[in-house]
């Protein structure tokens, strides 16, 4: 099972963690058929065809299970790896969280994949398992708000531009239309909605609403964590978030996502049931979202916003303080340049000390809560929004006014939400090896978890091996690592081609834009293909450029990631053929268009992250510093996981041809690209233009004859 070496020698007992035990084992569980057994029905019974890799891969999770020792196991594209997970996490008698990324894959599990699953091997079992959903408390539905008319002071209605109640935001709203509140004013009609689906849910989840609502009118009918007012709230016993943890409690399987799991760990917050492992499936996503779970900001409107929702519950004189430390933090914002700062000095120090202090001295005005009757519910969840905000600035003010080695702070500014002060951990390993794998068995999967050929890297990053940031106390951790391959023939499937004659693309490639021998390939890998291309950028101004030349030179229909919410455009470029679909990030990972449609996808250049970003800039400066390339450690496998993440768009099923083309000659001519290439796919390599083009055209000519046959 690819052990690392060494973790033979080691006693399972003696290092496993003391897990909690969530449910007790079934008195039944020794009579329970196989693993084997399970699986084969369960595949069966969605019309599916036994795997290798996925019985290799299942054998290997329950075996995490069983023993408390951690697993890295990648599964390509098409192996049936959330079967492979999900089967024995559902046999294993003590309650398992599966942690997912995106909406998408979590709501396939739960809506698809564990209702035709259970139906299937209840029979087999001779009972029946239980699984759940958990969300955090803003994507449900607060009856409390709903009963009260939503948030009764000014701005609890959350976010800069939402600076009303519900009844407010309406009657502001309509008047701003010239219409009645009472009538059609769009949030009114939304409001009027949401509220009558209040009697009708069950869950209160708003991904189960049938007609989307403006996210200011959500705001104003949920709230998040620190908001709720817990076991004081007058509708605890019906709240739709207290119902799906209790659900949850009772479950063989608990499906969340990163973020709740990281804010679990990284937080020390009870938000997911007892359980004795953890699940992380898309796991090449779980630094990044615990890094952004672990991430504040400080901001103007931050604190003028708690300013404001302070003013009934502690008085217009403690709250102007609030306020006039808000002007002092505009100031001090208005004078430093975006980018990392080592630490707060001069006007900044003084503001930020101002912002702690007034913080501080609000809730010191606010007095504690007296748990009387006195008080309606809307002041009382008044009071607890103030408080929430309050309790964020004050701690968020302090740790910034401390600032270590260990934190990095830098002024972003944006567009939409002006100038904030960001704060982050320097890394996330050390807080997920003693939060999440000191304390319970890890499975983390993905189809991507070798990178440069190995899984060193992914395990350094996430703390399973020891690093700068362990403690001399901590425990060697126990795990293993296996690769159970891809059923794609890649090497027969697709072509990967490197166009090593252009030149090297590092900037923007001078004022007048992408080089003209950059356009032309785009051009004519696109006329060869018939269209049919996803073009993976790395920048908005690349694919726009890259738009407009194949606009005007050929004859295929082109949309790009701004055209249209993202699941539309799919839609539209699985169903007209020879369309071509360009866009950044977004179109990185997720996007799954098996078939004729997706014959080429076009990589611009590698996708190292911006040098500019303060935290990755300050990432490799740790490691310069300790005496290691910073860049290889951090910016090359970041560049090597999204160039496996993107080439992985290709082929998605056994019966998928194609080509992925990038466009930077770096990956043949730089010290870095047996790294890279090694990450990826194993598809046949070729820097030929000429036989590449062959190949598409003997491609577009297929698809057409089978798009004729299609449309008779």
């Amino acid at each position: 099972m690819g052990k690392k070496p060494g973790s033979s020698d080691v006693d399972v007992e003696a290092i496993a963690p003391d897990k909690p035990t969530g449910k007790a084992a079934s008195p039944g569980t020794q009579s329970e058929p196989p693993l084997t057994q399970v699986l084969a029905v369960a595949v069966a019974a969605i019309g599916g065809q036994p795997r290798e890799g996925q019985q290799q891969m299942a054998d290997a999770v329950e075996h995490s299970l069983l023993t408390g020792e951690h697993l890295l196991v990648q599964a390509g594209t098409g192996t049936g790896k959330s079967l492979a997970y999900l089967v024995p996490a559902l046999l294993h008698h003590e309650t398992v969280v599966v942690a997912t990324a995106t909406i998408a894959l979590q709501t396939q599990l739960v809506d698809r994949d564990l209702p035709a699953l259970v139906d299937a091997i209840a029979p087999v079992l001779g009972r029946r398992p239980t699984f759940a959903v958990l969300k955090g408390r803003s994507n449900y539905l607060c009856l409390s708000r709903v009963m009260d008319g939503g948030p009764s002071d000014p701005a609890a209605a959350g976010g800069s531009e939402a600076m009303f109640d519900a009844d407010e935001l309406i009657e502001a709203d309509a008047a701003a239309r010239g219409l009645d509140a009472n009538s059609s004013s769009p949030l009114a009609l939304q409001a009027r909605q949401l509220r009558a689906w209040a009697e009708e849910t069950d869950t209160g989840d708003r991904l189960e609403l049938m007609t989307p609502v403006d996210d200011r009118v959500w705001r104003a009918f949920s709230v998040s964590g620190r908001e709720c007012m817990g076991q004081s709230c007058p509708q605890v016993q019906d709240c739709f978030a207290e119902l799906a943890r209790e659900k949850a409690r009772q479950a063989d399987v608990v499906v969340t996502n990163h973020s709740l799991l990281a804010i679990g760990a990284l937080e020390n917050v009870p938000v997911l049931p007892e359980h004795s492992a953890v699940v992380v499936d898309e796991a090449h996503e779980l630094i990044d979202r615990a890094t952004s779970a672990a991430t504040r900001e400080l901001s103007v409107a931050s604190v003028e916003r708690a300013a404001q929702r302070s003013r009934r519950p502690a008085g217009r004189e403690s709250a102007d303080l609030l306020a006039e430390a808000a002007g002092a933090l505009a100031d001090a914002y208005l004078t430093m340049e975006p980018g990392r700062i080592e630490r707060p000095v001069g006007s900044l120090f003084t503001a930020i000390s101002l912002v702690r202090d007034s913080a501080r001295a609000v809730l010191s005005a606010m007095g504690p809560a007296t748990g009387g009757t006195g008080d309606s519910s809307a002041d009382a969840g008044a009071r607890q929004v103030a408080k929430a905000d309050l309790d964020e600035l004050f701690e968020t003010a302090g740790d910034l006014l401390a600032l270590d080695e260990h934190t990095v702070a830098w002024l972003d500014v944006d567009e939409r939400r002006g100038r904030r002060l960001m704060m982050a951990p320097l890394s996330v390993a050390g807080l997920l090896r003693k939060s999440l794998f000191a304390n319970t068995t890890v499975v983390l999967t993905s189809a991507t978890l070798q990178l440069g050929g190995g899984f060193d890297a992914l395990a350094s990053s996430v703390g399973l091996t020891g690093g700068a940031d362990r403690s001399p106390g901590d425990k060697p951790l126990r795990w293993t690592a296996l690769d159970v391959g891809s059923p794609f023939d890649y090497g027969k499937q697709g072509i990967c081609y490197i166009a090593s004659h252009l030149p090297a693309r590092v900037g923007r490639g001078g004022p007048q834009g992408l080089a003209p021998e950059f356009l032309d390939e785009v051009v004519e890998l696109i006329s060869a293909a018939g269209g049919r291309t996803l073009g993976l950028f790395s920048s908005k101004w690349a694919a726009q450029l890259a738009a407009d030349a194949v606009r005007t030179r050929v004859g295929v229909p082109l949309i790009t990631q701004w055209d249209a919410p993202l699941p539309q455009l799919i839609d539209r470029f699985t169903a007209e053929p020879r369309t071509c679909l360009f866009g950044t990030l977004s179109l990185w990972q997720g996007v799954d268009v098996p078939g004729y449609p997706c014959t080429l996808v076009i990589i611009d250049k590698i996708p190292f992250p911006r040098p500019d970003d303060p935290l990755v800039a300050a990432r490799q400066r740790a490691v310069d510093d300790a005496g290691r390339s910073g860049f290889m450690a951090v910016s090359v496998p970041r560049a090597a996981l999204m160039l496996a993440q993107g080439a992985g768009r290709l082929i998605r099923t056994t019966t998928d041809r194609g080509v992925v083309a990038i466009l930077d000659p770096r990956l043949r001519t730089a010290r870095y690209g047996a790294y890279l290439m090694r990450s990826m796919p194993p598809f046949w390599i070729t820097d030929d233009p000429a036989v590449v083009r062959a190949s598409l055209t003997a491609l577009d000519d297929v698809a057409t004859i089978h798009e004729a046959e299609q449309s008779r």
